[in-house]
Formats: structure tokens, C-alpha cells, sequence
């Protein structure tokens, strides 16, 4: 377990609502622009019992739970993890890359599948890059996550023509709802979310998806425990 904290929902259809993050360490992907490279670059961390971070959640007032990472399908202990959340009666999120899949407890599935944009060419010489490659896309379990949970698509942007990557992926799923598709930019700054917004915002008219903030990063900056 890499940190437990509270604060506020900053991405996707639950923009602004307190929330408990649960965050996992490990992860199946090299994103060459992560924001969290304590759970993946250089995964860190503790063990938690599946009682002491139940326990760790209820001091906080929040009612909803967010198990992030890294990627938490990697967790051993996630079905147990999520189970015990929604014994507790917390709304459950699970925001992941959407490559590996459990019969988890979930009220949300939030799956960020990795576009091109995220492919570590040149970062410690590239030696990531073939398997991120081969793992940043996973067609069937996007599939079988969206006919099982309630979900939403959140898609991080670079350039303009990543949208284009984003219709290709959607057209391989079938029935998926528009609405649920969320786009955001790249961005670890104020400065950076807010130089891309603008042109992200005219091409989610575009093509009919939704814009959703960065609102943590606004608030807080790029730092841990927000």
C-alpha cells in the first residue's frame, strides 16, 4: 500500500465529491508522464492488513472510497479489499488502466486506457517501452468491465490527435454510452491544464465527449495526499 488519504474526487463523472484514496503500489505499465512514480516507476510502499486499512478509512468522513494505484487489479488482496469496503457501505471506485481484471465489489469503474501519448520511447532508454506497448490496450477486459460495472472512460490527452486514437478504441467496444467518455489533459501544472484546456474543451464538442478537470492539481499542485 503506497498511502490511504482524504480528500476530494478531482477527476471524471464524481468531480468534487470527499472522497477516501486508497492507493496501491505496483503497476503492469511504464507511462512515460506518470504522476504517481512512487506506486510504479519506483513502486513504494507498506503492507496493510485488509482490517487496518478498513479501519484506517473509517476516520475520515467521507463515505465514498477510491481504490487507485498504480494499478490495483495487481493487489492480491483486492477482492477482499473492495468486499470490506462495501460491507462498510462505502461507494466504491476503482480507477485503473483496464488491462487486468478480478470479480471485485464496484460501484464505479473508472478505466483509463493508455494511448499512445504514454509510451516511455526515450525515458531510462526506452527499456519499458515494448511492454507497455504490448500491454496498454486490452480490448476484452475493457469489454467485460464495461458489461459488468457501472462505468466511465477517462482519457488523457497530449496533442490533438490523440483523439483520433480515442474514436479507434471506441469503435473496437460494443455499446458503449458516449456520455460515460471523459477526456483530460496531460498536465502536472496549473499552467500546463490550463494552456491545453481550451483546445481539449473544442474538440470534446467535436466529438460529443465530456471534459473533465484535473481539480486536485487547480487546488492543491501536483503533490501526494490530495
Amino acid at each position: 500500500m503506497a498511502e490511504i488519504f482524504y480528500s476530494i474526487q478531482g477527476e471524471g463523472r464524481l468531480v468534487g465529491t470527499p472522497s477516501i484514496f486508497i492507493r496501491t503500489s505496483g503497476c503492469n505499465l511504464r507511462c512515460v508522464w506518470c504522476d504517481t512514480p512512487y506506486t510504479s516507476w519506483r513502486p513504494e510502499g507498506e503492507e496493510w492488513d485488509l482490517r487496518e486499512i478498513v479501519a484506517e478509512a473509517a476516520k475520515y468522513p467521507g463515505r465514498h472510497a477510491v481504490v487507485t494505484g498504480g494499478e490495483p487489479f495487481l493487489d492480491p488482496e483486492i477482492e477482499g479489499l473492495t468486499a470490506g469496503l462495501g460491507e462498510e457501505g462505502y461507494h466504491v471506485t476503482i480507477e485503473t488502466a483496464a488491462t487486468l481484471l478480478k470479480p471485485v465489489v464496484c460501484d464505479l469503474i473508472s478505466m483509463s486506457p493508455k494511448l499512445a501519448n504514454s509510451t516511455p520511447w526515450k525515458r531510462e532508454q526506452g527499456r519499458f517501452a515494448r511492454m507497455h506497448e504490448q500491454r496498454r490496450l486490452n480490448f476484452a477486459v475493457m469489454q467485460r468491465l464495461m458489461d459488468g460495472y457501472d462505468y466511465q472512460f477517462k482519457f488523457v490527452v497530449e496533442r490533438r490527435r490523440d483523439f483520433v486514437e480515442i474514436e479507434e478504441v471506441l469503435s473496437r467496444l460494443q455499446g458503449v454510452d458516449r456520455s460515460r467518455v471523459l477526456v483530460m489533459a496531460q498536465g502536472k501544472s496549473r499552467k500546463a491544464l490550463r494552456e491545453k484546456g481550451p483546445w481539449i474543451v473544442e474538440l470534446c464538442k467535436k466529438h460529443g465527449f465530456s471534459y473533465t478537470p484535473r481539480l486536485h492539481i487547480e487546488l492543491y499542485g501536483n503533490r501526494r495526499g490530495t
